[in-house]
């Protein structure tokens, strides 16, 4: 495979790189079913979930670099492009001159609930960073689905796909508009539910020493300013907080789901 780029280099101007800069709003996305990843991590990851790398673009710098992501996708095409053209794609502050067209992973919420591990379900979760960090701690942990439910952020907005740092294309994850519905189905799938809530009944200690934890749980999450709506925290079987031994408030959503899944998944 030549290590140089094929002509023509495409600028800002160019009408595919146009119709790639739309897809950086929610509504292209859900239309087309494409999103943007950027760099060479999300590339990796990518090639390994057959057909979900659409295209890529590339400086000539990147396009050299990265013989090995080429030949991992010998069909799917890489556009070479000048550095502001890429740039414009990229939504990091620093550009890593690779971005590229991916098509969406939504997950039907019958596969998440069919996997036999924790899972996390995130209600009106707005933040992309926390969205993405939430995903990647879930994926770390062990855990075998994500379901982002009710109003939550895109995971496929540019900011969430690098928070996740690959581990968007390593587990499952669901939308879903009803968020108290899905706590039923998870219910129905055998899980016990425990909401995140600073003011739960049941010490997250306490919880893991009295086995609490020893069968598969959905962790219930809200939202970052407000958590959990009250008659949404009622649905779940438990309300567990974390303990609070120095002088801070509370955790960001990001860090509680962290400790959370690592307490369900140490007792097992």
């Amino acid at each position: 495979m030549a290590s140089l780029p094929p002509e023509p280099v495409l600028t800002t101007r160019s009408g595919r790189l146009k119709q790639a800069r739309r897809l950086a709003r929610r509504r292209v996305r859900t239309e087309t079913g494409l999103f943007l990843a950027e760099g060479a991590k999300s590339v990796r990851e990518a090639v390994t979930v057959p057909g979900n790398l659409v295209e890529v673009f590339a400086t000539s710098e990147a396009y050299a670099a990265h013989a090995d992501l080429r030949a991992a996708a010998p069909d799917v095409p890489w556009h070479a492009c000048e550095p502001e053209a890429v740039a414009s794609l990229a939504g990091a502050v620093t550009p890593q001159g690779l971005v590229a067209v991916c098509r969406v992973l939504h997950a039907p919420l019958d596969d998440v609930l069919a996997t036999s591990g924790d899972l996390v379900v995130c209600a009106d979760v707005r933040d992309p960073g926390n969205a993405g960090t939430v995903v990647r701690t879930a994926d770390a942990s062990g855990a075998t689905g994500v379901v982002l439910a009710g109003h939550s952020v895109d995971p496929y907005n540019d900011k969430t796909v690098r928070a996740t740092v690959g581990s968007l294309w390593h587990l499952p994850i669901a939308l879903a508009t009803d968020a108290a519905a899905v706590v039923a189905a998870v219910r129905g799938s055998g899980r016990l539910v425990l909401a995140a809530d600073g003011a739960g009944e049941v010490d997250l200690f306490a919880a893991e020493a009295d086995g609490l934890l020893d069968r598969p749980v959905a962790w219930l999450l809200g939202n970052e300013a407000w958590g959990l709506p009250d008659d949404l925290a009622a649905l779940a079987d438990h309300r567990v907080a974390i303990p609070i031994r120095g002088r801070a408030e509370s955790l960001n959503l990001a860090t509680a789901a962290a400790v959370c899944l690592y307490a369900s998944a140490r007792r097992r």
